[in-house]
């Protein structure tokens, strides 16, 4: 009995581990739409990142429509444009935790050098991590429907309800 009860949590621990690899693995990251492409651009958006906001904080687009996110951080501190869902979101937040904790970035600088060495490069297709002044680029192309929002994983940022919504239209 005592065995059973032992297996329970290190069995669900397994599928929990494979289910991220698999989930990471993916590069849509299990949301409604996939990577888009520079030449198939329908209409860019400009997103403008400061302190604990995006604007703007909605957005509609049109299934299967691909979008060119042009996102400028004006804010005083490192922010992060990223699409996905509040589980996606979770699921990040303890690397986010540790590459602040490591030193891989400060509240107001990113590491570069120190993400490479510990092979933690944040270079997902459905975000981009970007300190003050700096600006980036997402491209994703809409399919289907589901939840699907952005938010800033940096830590205390999604707490703080730097989040904003995505309606897809059909």
């Amino acid at each position: 009995m005592k065995t059973t009860n032992m297996l329970t949590p290190l069995l669900a621990a397994g599928i929990l581990a494979i289910s991220s690899a698999i989930a990471l693995a993916d590069p849509g990251h299990g949301l409604p739409g996939e990577p888009g492409t520079a030449e198939n651009v329908d209409r860019t958006i400009e997103i403008d990142m400061t302190e604990m906001a995006f604007d703007p904080d909605v957005i509609e687009v049109q299934e299967d429509e691909t979008i060119r996110f042009v996102v400028t951080n004006s804010g005083r501190f490192v922010h992060e444009f990223n699409l996905g869902t509040r589980e996606t979101w979770r699921s990040h937040a303890d690397e986010m935790r540790q590459m602040m904790q490591s030193g891989m970035m400060t509240t107001r600088e990113i590491r570069h050098d120190r993400m490479r060495e510990a092979d933690m490069m944040h270079e997902d297709p459905n975000s981009v991590l970007l300190t003050p002044g700096d600006t980036g680029e997402v491209i994703w192309t809409f399919s289907g429907s589901g939840e699907i929002g952005f938010g800033c994983n940096v830590p205390g940022h999604l707490e703080a309800g730097m989040v904003g919504d995505i309606e897809i239209q059909g």
